[in-house]
C-alpha cells in the first residue's frame, strides 16, 4: 500500500460543489464519489478532518444582502453547513467508513459540540471528523473556521477543494495570460491580492504556519493524489521552497 505524505489533514469542500445542476440542494452521486476517495485516504492510515460549506442552501452575506440582519443572515449559513454535514456523515456511514460530526454551537441530538479532545481522539481512532457550524460566530466564511479548525488539531496541511485547478496570477476566465503557480508564498497571495482564500482565513494559516493546497475538485480522486503528495494544484506556503 502506497504511503501517503501527509498523517493529518484538513479538508475543505465548498457547498457549491456538493449542489445539483440548479447550482442548489445535494447532487448524491457526486457525494458519493467524494465519500469514497476520503474513506480511501483513511484506509491509508491519513487522518482526515472536514470541513463543508452551506452555499448549495444559504450564503449568509449573498443571500441575505440587505433584506436582513447579517449576524442572523450567517447564522443561517452556519445551519446550511450542519445540513450538508449531515448528509456527509450518512453517506461516509453508508461506505462503512467511520465519521462523526462535530458542531461549533450545542445541536442537541443532531450532533455533537466540537471540543479538541473529541476531535483528536476520533481521528486517532480512524473517524473521519466533520466540523459544522464554521467558527459558530458571524462575519467570519467556513474557509476561516477550515484553518481554525486545521491550526486547532495539528493538520499538517490544510486541501483546499475548488472549482479552479489552482492559484493564478490573474482570472484564468478573463485572462488568458494568467500563470498558475506550483508553488506560492502567503506573503505574496497577501501583496498581489490573490483570491486563494478570505483575507482571514490567509492570515490565520500563515500565523500558524500551515501549508494550504489548493486543487481542483471536479475529479475527486485530486483529494487522494494530493494526500499521496502528487504534484495538483498549487501549494500555499510561508516561504517558497524549491525554487
Amino acid at each position: 500500500m502506497e504511503k501517503p505524505q501527509y498523517k493529518r489533514v484538513l479538508l475543505k469542500i465548498s457547498g457549491e460543489a456538493l449542489a445539483g445542476a440548479p447550482g442548489r440542494g445535494h447532487d448524491f452521486g457526486f457525494i458519493y464519489q467524494v465519500c469514497d476517495v476520503v474513506k480511501s485516504c483513511a484506509r491509508l492510515g491519513v487522518e482526515v478532518g472536514l470541513v463543508v460549506g452551506g452555499g448549495n442552501i444559504w450564503r449568509g452575506l449573498k443571500d441575505g444582502g440587505d433584506k436582513m440582519e447579517r449576524s442572523r443572515a450567517d447564522q443561517m449559513g452556519m445551519l446550511a453547513t450542519v445540513i450538508n454535514s449531515l448528509a456527509v456523515l450518512d453517506v461516509l456511514e453508508q461506505k462503512g467508513q467511520e465519521a462523526r460530526v462535530l458542531t461549533s454551537f450545542e445541536m442537541g441530538p443532531v450532533a455533537q459540540r466540537y471540543t479538541y479532545a473529541d476531535a483528536d481522539r476520533y481521528l486517532k481512532e480512524g473517524k473521519v471528523v466533520i466540523f459544522a457550524g464554521g467558527t459558530g460566530n458571524p462575519y467570519f466564511s467556513t474557509d476561516t473556521a477550515a484553518v481554525l479548525r486545521a491550526a486547532e488539531i495539528g493538520a499538517d496541511m490544510i486541501l483546499l477543494a475548488k472549482n479552479i485547478d489552482g492559484v493564478y496570477s490573474a482570472d484564468p476566465r478573463k485572462d488568458p495570460s494568467a500563470v498558475k503557480y506550483d508553488r506560492i508564498s502567503y506573503a505574496k497571495v497577501l501583496a498581489d491580492g490573490l483570491q486563494v482564500m478570505d483575507l482571514p482565513a490567509t492570515a490565520l494559516a500563515m500565523e500558524n504556519h500551515i501549508p494550504v493546497m489548493i486543487f481542483a475538485l471536479a475529479d475527486p480522486e485530486n483529494i487522494l493524489r494530493a494526500v499521496k503528495g502528487e504534484s495538483i494544484g498549487t501549494i500555499v506556503e510561508e516561504e517558497m521552497k524549491n525554487v
